[in-house]
């Protein structure tokens, strides 16, 4: 049974045998076996970030391993002033709205309910005009998705494709809880209101 992803990125530092100031000091120095540990425990999980943002699993790799080259080369930048995953999820972040602005033309997603666990999103929204179960309605959604202004973006997809609490997504974004509220309250109804209006040009 899959971990949540929220239980694997705050479960105690125990886990590196360390606690997170010692881990931290240890990549710094270049250990490569806290590398490795590093890579082993938070590679799918940022994985499932960059997917949320890029819809595309190649795209999405490609761009996790940047996540980790920038984390080994800019560790010993890393301030401490908050955790080391909430750290990585500000990379992981960042670097997939910018793969995204650099991209010319937009993909066709495919075989999206299984890569990303679609039900959980549909849950939002009270059908327009038919339940979004074709893959054509997933292209549908996931274009309405891109198209929302960045934060709420931002916001809703780390809530929705990884799981995570408010205040979790608050500390990544570096905002309020109440902002994180606020940005999910309006990315839903401006998602509600693109799907209804592509329904009603449909049908």
């Amino acid at each position: 049974m899959e971990i949540k992803l929220v239980r694997i990125f705050y479960q105690s530092t125990n886990n590196f045998g360390m606690n997170e100031a010692e881990f931290v000091q240890k990549l710094i120095e270049n250990d490569q076996d806290s590398f490795r540990l590093l890579v082993d425990k938070h590679h799918q999980h940022i994985f499932k970030v960059c997917l949320g943002f890029l819809h595309s699993k190649e795209d999405a790799e490609d761009i996790t391993q940047e996540v980790f080259i920038e984390v080994f080369k800019s560790v010993k930048n890393f301030k401490q002033e908050a955790v080391l995953s909430t750290w990585l999820y500000r990379i992981a972040v960042n670097k997939s709205l910018n793969s995204l602005q650099k991209r010319k033309t937009k993909k066709v997603f495919t075989d999206l309910q299984q890569t990303i666990g679609l039900r959980t999103v549909f849950s939002d929204f009270s059908n327009p005009h038919k339940k979004l179960e074709t893959k054509e309605n997933a292209s549908v959604l996931f274009k309405a998705i891109t198209s929302l202004p960045e934060n709420q973006r931002i916001a809703y997809t780390l809530a929705k494709y990884n799981d995570l609490s408010y205040n979790e997504i608050a500390t990544i974004m570096n905002v309020s809880m109440s902002s994180v509220e606020s940005l999910m309250h309006r990315a839903k109804k401006n998602l509600q209101k693109k799907l209804i209006t592509y329904y009603d040009g449909k049908y």
